[in-house]
This record gives structure tokens, sequence and C-alpha cells, in this order.
């Protein structure tokens, strides 16, 4: 779309994104919205009122663990990590992400 800085994330990819960040380390939620804009190259950008309802509802799930840390600034701030039923979620989900894309890409590649 003209005009648009930034993709809004396809529906249902963020529990992906969110769970592949934190598969490579710990982080808090500020950091993992950072960190999937950094990655992307700013091509992705995760609302703050997107990111925290999708992080409580993937530590309900069980797929996330979140533990209270204190930064150096001494504020409180919950980390979270993938547990090993996240960790299959994920496998999951990229290996349904490949399947879809790769369906995606026969169809853009037919000729007109």
């Amino acid at each position: 779309m003209p005009g648009k800085d930034k993709s809004d994330l396809l529906q249902g990819t963020l529990d992906m994104l969110v769970l592949k960040v934190v598969a490579v380390e710990p982080l808090h939620g500020y950091a993992i919205a950072q960190r999937i804009g950094q990655i992307s190259q700013a091509l992705l950008h995760v609302p703050q009122g997107s990111l925290y309802p999708a992080l409580h509802r993937l530590e309900n799930k069980g797929w996330l663990a979140a533990t209270w840390q204190q930064t150096d600034a001494g504020r409180d701030t919950k980390v979270y990590r993938l547990t090993a039923k996240g960790r299959r979620q994920l496998d999951d989900e990229v290996a349904e992400w490949a399947r879809v894309s790769q369906g995606i890409q026969l169809i853009l590649s037919t000729t007109e």
C-alpha cells in the first residue's frame, strides 16, 4: 500500500514471531517488540496493544514462562522464555508457515 511506513502483521503471525524471538533468548515485552523490528529491518512493527495481550495468551497456553527480574535501573520487568511446549508449537507454526507461503508463491508465480 502506498504511504505505509511499516507492514501490519499478517493475521496469525504474531504468536510465531514472538515465540521465535524468545527462543533465541529470554526477553521482556518491550525488547521483544524492538527485536522483531530490528530483525525485520523495521519492516514489521508490533504495537503494544497487540503485543501484551499476545504475551499473556502465550503464557496462559504454556508456550511461554515468565519471571520478574529487576533491571539495572531498579525497575521490575517481566521476562519471557520459551517452554518445551512452546518449542513444539513454534516448530509446528514454522512448518505451517512454510507450507502456506509455498502455496502463495505458487499462485504468485503463475503467468497472466
